[in-house]
This record gives structure tokens, sequence and C-alpha cells, in this order.
């Protein structure tokens, strides 16, 4: 039964992969969404452990099937909570079938998910053995569990995933997963700007970056780009254009 399930979905992969160049990642999201009761997904790859305060500067968003998808990855990323960053510090599945009560478990990321739209949110970690790379994050316009089946599926999905992500270190730095992500690598650069504006850590400077996005109601990526086209300069006091 499961290798029935592994060479079926492995097979739809390798089906819808008209272009050879295609994203097996991508094409797994979208798989995910016509074969499970969910109404959006996304992956993205972390290069720090998440409870390293620099954890945004190595991660970042791979592929995402919808906006909603996109905005939960960059919200996540902004308030540095969720079900993503769970996911991939404790090496298993992070199943939530009701977002709005669990208000408490992640008091920045749950209220602003809900006004996404966001009523569940499954995550599941991409990972080899004690390797962990990232995770794949599913949501759900309303409330309610995966069955037996679609979490058997999803599993499935997670690790073909993991084997496309694998197959494209191709000799990369397993510590540095940056190249993969597409969106958010001005991140990086902005944080240098913005550490070297307050002569303060690197840490310091996501946080003030962090916090500005929070306060603004930007996402994380809108904000370093507009530091690093000097639209947006930090102080010790306060920052401004």
């Amino acid at each position: 039964m499961v290798e029935d399930r592994v060479r079926r979905l492995r097979a739809l992969v390798s089906a819808g992969r008209v272009d050879r160049d295609a994203s097996v990642v991508g094409l797994v999201c979208e798989l995910c969404v016509a074969e499970l009761s969910i109404s959006g997904a996304g992956a993205t790859v972390l290069s720090h452990p998440p409870d390293d305060i620099g954890t945004a500067l190595g991660r970042g968003l791979v592929y995402a099937t919808d906006p909603v998808s996109a905005g939960l990855e960059d919200l996540q990323l902004t308030v540095n909570e969720g079900p993503c960053l769970d996911a991939f510090a404790s090496g298993g599945p992070v199943l939530v079938a009701d977002l709005a009560a669990e208000a408490a478990r992640w008091p920045a990321f749950t209220p602003a998910a809900c006004e996404l739209g966001v009523a569940a949110v499954f995550s599941f970690p991409l990972q080899v053995g004690v390797v962990r790379l990232g995770s794949l994050d599913l949501h759900r316009d309303a409330v309610g569990p995966l069955s037996r089946v679609e979490m058997a599926n999803a599993l499935v999905l997670a690790d073909l995933a993991t084997q496309e992500v694998v197959a494209d270190l191709d000799g990369h730095d397993v510590a540095d997963l940056s190249w993969l992500a597409d969106p958010h690598v001005e991140i990086h650069q902005a944080a240098g700007m913005v550490q070297a504006q307050l002569g303060a850590s690197t840490e310091v400077a996501l946080l003030r970056l962090r916090a500005h996005a929070f306060t603004s109601g930007l996402p994380l990526a809108e904000v370093a780009r507009q530091v690093v086209a000097r639209a947006l300069r930090f102080t010790d006091d306060e920052d401004g254009r």
C-alpha cells in the first residue's frame, strides 16, 4: 500500500514535469493542492537553527502556490514564529486544525494569519536523517484536520520535495541554503546596511528590520527593498525616510 502510494505520487510529479528544468518542489506544492483538501502550499529552506536570532537571514521561500501561501511564509519570516519554524525545530509535523485556537502559542503569527483567511495549517519538515533543510507548509481556509490518507500523502510529498532539495545541493554547503530561495536575498544586504547605520550587530539589525515591518504592516522583503534602495534609513532613535 505504501509502495503504491509512493509510486503513484512520484508518477504524478514526473508527469507534471514537462519542462525538465521545472522545479520539482513547485510541482510537489501544486500536487499538494490537487491531492489534499487544502487551499495552498509553500516550501521554504532554512540555514540556521530556529532558536538563532538570525534565522531569517538563512531562510527563504522556494515556492508558493498562491499569494496567501507566500504571505504566510513572509509573515513567519517577519515575526520569527509559526508552524514552519516549529516543524523545523522539532523535526516532526506541526498539525493545527483550528489556527484561531493557537493565539497563545504564536501570539504574533496567529492573528495576522487569520486575517489572511487561514483557518488551519500543516507543516512538514524537509529533512534527511538528522539534517533539516526546511519545511513544506500547507494551509486551508476552513478548520479541520487532514484525513489519515491525506496525512500519508503529505508525508510522501514532503519526502519528494526533500529529495529535490538534496539533489539541488550538488556540492553546496548544507549550512547555507540561501541560494535556493529567490525573494529574500535582499534581506542579507539590507541587514548589513542597517548594521552599518546603527553600528550594531547583525542580530540587532535584523530585529530592527522585523520591528519596522511588523509595525508598518509591510512584508519584511519590502522593508529590505526600501533599505537597499536607500529610501529607508535606520538611526539609534528611530528609522525614517
